[in-house]
């Protein structure tokens, strides 16, 4: 290998390539090139470590209490903390003859002077874990991820009591060239559809109180805040411009038209697209764009979780414009159209298997829903919404059912152990509502919620599922592939399911409302279930599991390959971060088996 390649080599390892040209220089006329036989102990609690190791060729297995804890390869390093700390627990033997480089200890140490590379080397799993999915990212690290409210144009705010005459409030609007008057006092906004609605086409006159045409609410957000967030706000709320506060005083107002320009990722397109829809044929033409805007924001680093939201509020637009394109406005207000699965959970990437349901008022005949639901399915279809291929759809009567009878079937899932129906109670507890009257669900849920109490044995009777696809990683820390499956790794059974169907059960036990699996750690984290060190550790490898799985969903040729990687696709980073998700994986399957007792479940 010659000179330049071995500085390559150094350059492409995390966090040497931070250093100066200067430093790169000195540190590679340090840098030995050593050789070790098979079965060398290199690093025990009895020997010293004397450098830092980067493998050319060979291999080095890691050992804790004679327990084989990790495996290390061609490209990987070890072990900063033997140097650092100058001790170690662990026991470190050569199992392939070995070619590697050296850093001497001292030399070593001279390094983390360099404050980015003490900064990585001392950090915690979590911190390293973020760090390197900062560093794979940063080739397409964009101001879009960075950038704040503080960092847009703001337009003039036109704030007025809420007894000014509606003449002097727009006498005052036309001075400030503001675009909407704020009535600060009552948490209302005066739009230009309130003035044409009520003042031009309706009775109000100009000489009365401005309190009187405020009828639009106030949207907040802080100057603080992620532009992104804001996207989603405008998104999900269905506004063309919020309030920007600072330390809770009104600072300006932010228009929908200057963030989209600023961003550019067309998005509002798609919403503008959704609400003008007057036909089925207009909605199924949004998918492509849609799918563009996954793509274009995954290009950009956006985090997964904040695009599967993105992806939710659009998606909830689209059910409500098929919802009233099927429903009869008398019988909107006696149902609820609810999605489950990762729909429910908001943690939907483009487009998988349908799983909803609808839930009808006590007062009205079931059968009024029938038609209307089969024209809704078909047109979910005609969309671009995939089958369930468990039926868990509105068409099947099954899922189309009155509230008291739902009641009943949650009294079965309470007392039953059968692996069919508590499938189908794991379904429903991601129930989120899209469109009707979705007071239904919520009585719903927490009529659940009372019948799981002291429940502990269906609880581990569901929570066994979390254990039934093995973790696609060895304890030598290499992939396990199916070769029924092109040598790929199915990276939702072996990696997302066990985090987020051990995460619902929890929840289901500690009565938490949210279906989001972030937000669901976080309430567990904030009850005392898990301490903040692991609901961090599982929140990351959530994230990177399943920013995986989006861009394998987006290069897969059809629906059969979502969830199949290819783990020689991936870099070294990417590899370094699935190999670590699944280690943590494997530490929630642990804890979820003793937390519920699982060796005792048949």
């Amino acid at each position: 290998m010659s000179i330049l390649d071995q500085r390559r080599l150094i350059e492409s390892i995390h966090p040497f390539e931070l250093l100066s040209s200067f430093e790169l220089d000195n540190l590679m006329s340090k840098i030995d090139i050593a050789y070790y036989p098979k079965e060398t102990l290199l690093i025990s609690r009895n020997l010293e470590s004397i450098a830092f190791y980067i493998i050319i060729k060979g291999q080095v297995a890691e050992y804790i209490d004679d327990e084989l804890y990790n495996i290390y390869n061609e490209g990987d390093s070890f072990d900063a903390d033997s140097l650092i700390y100058n001790k170690t627990n662990s026991r470190f033997v050569v199992t392939e003859d070995l070619i590697c480089y050296e850093i001497k200890k001292e030399d070593f140490l001279d390094l983390m002077q360099n404050k980015k590379i003490q900064g990585y080397f001392l950090q915690d799993f979590i911190s390293r874990h973020k760090q390197l999915k900062e560093y794979h990212s940063s080739s397409e690290f964009t101001p879009f991820l960075v950038s704040k409210v503080s960092d847009i144009y703001l337009h003039a705010a036109c704030i007025v009591t809420p007894d000014i005459s509606i003449h002097d409030a727009l006498q005052k609007q036309k001075e400030l060239q503001s675009s909407i008057i704020i009535v600060e006092e009552l948490s209302r906004v005066v739009t230009d559809a309130d003035l044409k609605e009520q003042v031009l086409l309706g009775d109000v006159t100009v000489d009365a109180p401005i309190r009187s045409i405020a009828s639009s609410k106030m949207v907040c957000v802080d100057k603080n805040d992620f532009l992104f967030n804001v996207l989603l706000v405008m998104t999900h709320e269905e506004v063309r411009r919020v309030i920007v506060k600072e330390n809770n005083t009104i600072v300006g107002v932010l228009e929908q038209l200057d963030l989209l320009s600023f961003f550019a990722n067309h998005s509002h397109l798609v919403a503008v697209q959704i609400d003008r829809a007057n036909s089925i044929e207009d909605l199924t033409d949004i998918q492509q764009d849609l799918r563009n805007l996954i793509l274009a924001l995954t290009t950009k680093g956006v985090k997964v979780r904040y695009i599967t939201k993105l992806v939710s509020a659009l998606n909830e637009k689209i059910y409500k414009k098929v919802f009233e394109m099927c429903v009869e406005e008398s019988l909107r207000e006696k149902c609820a159209l609810i999605v489950m699965g990762s729909e429910g959970r908001e943690e939907q990437g483009l487009k998988s298997d349908q799983d909803n349901a609808l839930i009808i008022d006590p007062s009205v005949a079931i059968e009024l829903f029938e038609e209307p639901m089969l024209k809704l399915n078909d047109y979910l279809l005609r969309i671009g919404f995939p089958p369930c291929k468990g039926d868990v759809m509105v068409s099947n009567p099954f899922w189309r059912r009155d509230l008291n009878t739902y009641k009943e079937l949650i009294d079965t899932w309470s007392s039953s152990l059968d692996e069919a129906t508590l499938q189908n109670m794991s379904i429903f507890v991601d129930a989120k509502c899209v469109a009707g009257n979705c007071a239904l669900l919520d009585e719903l849920t927490d009529f659940l919620g009372h019948r799981f109490e002291a429940r502990d044995d269906v609880l581990a009777h569901m929570a066994k599922a979390v254990i039934h696809f093995d973790t696609p990683l060895t304890v030598f820390s290499n992939f396990v592939v199916q070769k029924s499956h092109a040598n790929k790794l199915d990276i939702k059974k072996g990696g997302l399911f066990a985090l987020v169907h051990g995460v619902r059960c929890l929840s289901l036990q500690y009565h938490i409302r949210d279906t989001n699996t972030v937000e669901r750690i976080k309430q567990l984290n904030n009850k005392g279930v898990i301490d903040k060190n692991f609901a961090s550790e599982l929140i990351e490898s959530f994230d990177t599991l399943s920013s995986i799985r989006l861009k394998t969903m987006l290069n897969a040729k059809n629906l059969e390959d979502d969830n199949f990687l290819d783990p020689n696709s991936l870099d070294k980073v990417q590899k370094d971060l699935l190999k670590d998700s699944l280690k943590i994986v494997n530490k929630f399957k642990k804890f979820i088996s003793f937390h519920f007792h699982l060796e005792m479940v048949s």
